[in-house]
């Protein structure tokens, strides 16, 4: 029995390092782009841009990161870990390449009903964001799972992370909704205008599930008592919430 757990658990840490290995090429990526925008210049905003490849690039490589690490404090087994974790990888290269494709195509990703090819893009990336919220979904389930084994502030740091991270994912489907809107009344031009309508708010919540599970982690790592700890990450979890609400606010306002 302990050569069959030794031998899971040095499965489970092949994974996790390809995981984080695939972050890596993903956000290289995201800089690689960045380059080619510096030489070849051209529009920064619009559906059609080098910004595209380059934000989503770095935002999956982090975000794949942060899921891989804090997934290691979750009440669920290696085998469901892996599996979801999988799933996610996957996705994440999924959408990266989609975005990736379409903008060396010099053509919109998103919402793109040009041509049978663009459509069968967009309708796969589509479907790519609705298997990330099913996934990161049943995850932030699992942080909410009692489990005595973890501090009070770490606790606090994942579930407030993942909740910032199920609202970046509600306003990026909220984009795309609105957006699929326009092309149904047959307004594309307006589509490609709106689908940004929430950019703002979609960022910075997007990231939470990186910012307050650290801060949780390098607070286990002070002098700190319990007790200090987990007011600090509740008062960094309220700022952070503080940081969506104005960023939400400027979204619908602007």
């Amino acid at each position: 029995m302990r050569d069959v757990l030794a031998g899971a658990w040095s499965r489970g840490r092949r994974f996790e390092r390809f995981c984080y290995g695939l972050a890596a090429v993903l956000a290289c990526a995201g800089l690689f782009h960045l380059a080619v925008f510096a030489v070849d210049g051209g529009p920064w905003y619009g559906p059609v841009s080098w910004r595209k490849p380059a934000t989503f690039g770095l935002s999956f490589g982090l975000t794949l990161a942060a899921v891989t690490w804090v997934t290691r404090y979750l009440p669920i087994g290696e085998r469901g870990r892996a599996l979801l974790l999988g799933v996610f990888a996957a996705d994440c290269v999924v959408e990266v390449g989609g975005i990736t494709l379409q903008a060396w195509r010099h053509v919109p990703s998103h919402l793109n009903r040009e041509t049978p090819f663009d459509s069968a893009v967009s309708t796969v990336l589509a479907a790519g964001g609705g298997v990330l919220i099913v996934v990161l979904g049943v995850l932030a389930v699992s942080a909410f799972r009692p489990n005595p084994k973890l501090p009070a502030s770490t606790r606090l740091g994942l579930r407030a992370g993942f909740v910032s991270l199920m609202i970046g994912l509600a306003t990026g489907a909220a984009m795309i909704a609105r957006g699929a809107a326009e092309v149904g009344a047959g307004r594309q031009q307006q589509a490609y205008h709106d689908l940004g309508f929430l950019k703002p708010v979609h960022g910075v919540s997007l990231h939470g599930i990186l910012v307050l599970p650290a801060l949780a982690w390098l607070s286990s790592r002070t002098a700190w008592d319990k007790a200090r700890r987990t007011r600090v990450v509740a008062i960094a979890a309220g700022g952070y919430g503080l940081a969506i609400a104005v960023a939400l606010a400027y979204s619908l306002l602007r």
